[in-house]
């Protein structure tokens, strides 16, 4: 067996629990050898990590999006971020995620769930703050039985459904000089798998934004699923990525779990690093 790599991984720096800077030595102890940090809507957690020797760092990043035919999430990797075009979609992302959890917060007040204000404070702090901040405080305070139930109530708001136009974050990612990758594009972690009809249609639409990857290994497909969409990628010369969604004690997903059947894929699979490590 070869390398070992994880290109979608959270931090503390969005919705995950680990620090950024802890989670290099993190993936070391795993034997994971490359790893990516894709925090939503931000690269905050980026400039804390320091690989050691022998990991590869790759600096990415995963944007929620909408189009025509549907919702999805577009990662991108090698970005420069000193490109005025990614520097635009990262202040789009940015801006929409603080109005959103604004909205959320106005919304969870006009049916009595009040947090402590430091807790709202913390919140608005944060680079990228979310339905899973939301949702653990609220279970905290005894707004929620659960994490899930939190979340279908954060889910009635109305801003929970914005989000940035894929085309946009496509052309953005590419005239940064970075790769845009589709994520889960069955459907990620607690979402039911998307329909044959369903995939076609947005991947069609994708394509035509100038879509240069699938995430086609993914902890929560079967190993046969993965090698479908692996195949999908070769047809239409799209690169291979693959990742766990790793968030920490948010998600019950292992660093480096690149299937459902816990079969480890070498790196060498993942083509899209002939792209980003030349």
């Amino acid at each position: 067996m070869g390398m070992l790599a994880d290109l979608h991984m959270h931090s503390a720096a969005s919705d995950g629990t680990d620090g950024a800077g802890e989670m290099a030595r993190m993936v070391a102890e795993a034997g994971i050898s490359i790893f990516a940090l894709t925090d939503h809507d931000t690269v905050a957690g980026a400039d804390e990590v320091r690989a050691p020797d022998g990991v590869v760092f790759i600096p990415g990043i995963e944007f929620s999006c909408r189009m025509g035919s549907g919702k999805c999430h577009i990662l991108g990797y090698g970005c420069n971020g000193d490109s005025e075009e990614f520097k635009k979609i990262l202040t789009a992302g940015e801006n929409l995620r603080r109005a959103k959890l604004e909205a959320r917060l106005e919304f969870l007040r006009g049916l009595g769930v009040r947090l402590p204000e430091g807790e709202v404070m913390r919140l608005r702090s944060m680079p990228s703050a979310g339905k899973p901040h939301i949702s653990n405080l609220m279970v905290e305070y005894g707004f929620a039985a659960d994490t899930e139930e939190a979340m279908e109530v954060i889910d009635r708001c109305p801003a929970s459904s914005e989000r940035l136009q894929a085309e946009a974050v496509i052309q953005g990612i590419l005239r940064s000089g970075g790769v845009p990758v589709w994520a889960h594009p069955l459907g990620g972690e607690g979402e039911r798998e998307a329909s044959r009809e369903s995939f076609d249609r947005m991947f069609a639409e994708l394509m035509g934004y100038g879509l240069q990857g699938l995430e086609c290994f993914y902890s929560k497909y079967a190993l046969e699923r993965c090698l479908e969409l692996e195949r999908e990628a070769g047809r239409n010369g799209l690169c291979v990525s693959g990742g766990s969604d790793y968030h920490g004690k948010n998600k019950n997903i292992a660093m480096g779990t690149l299937n459902a059947d816990g079969v480890d894929i070498p790196a060498d699979r993942l083509t899209v690093l002939g792209r980003l490590m030349r």
